[in-house]
């Protein structure tokens, strides 16, 4: 189970605001659960525009799927969910969405 999440780090409002969010969504989530809402905002994020979304299962990360529509802005929607995977996995190597 997740105990303490938090970050630091500075980059685009996108970017601090998705990972200010995954850290209020994790608190308490076990690491199968904490992989599923990864699939899940990721699947939303990376689905063309028009695809609809589960508002239910996603809560409050649907504000950001109009991210999808930009692209070049989903790296910034994902850096902090694919740190957080790194670190569930144990590791320690510097994480890109490249």
């Amino acid at each position: 189970q997740i105990s303490d999440i938090r970050f630091a780090g500075a980059g685009c409002a996108i970017s601090k605001s998705s990972a200010s969010v995954m850290t209020t969504l994790l608190k308490v989530k076990t690491k199968k659960e904490a992989e599923g809402l990864f699939k899940q905002f990721h699947d939303m994020i990376t689905a063309d525009h028009d695809a609809p979304i589960d508002a239910e299962g996603l809560g409050k990360l649907v504000v950001f799927g109009g991210v999808r529509e930009y692209p070049v802005r989903v790296k910034c929607a994902t850096l902090a969910w694919h740190t957080m995977i790194s670190a569930l996995h144990g590791e320690h190597q510097t994480v890109s969405t490249e």
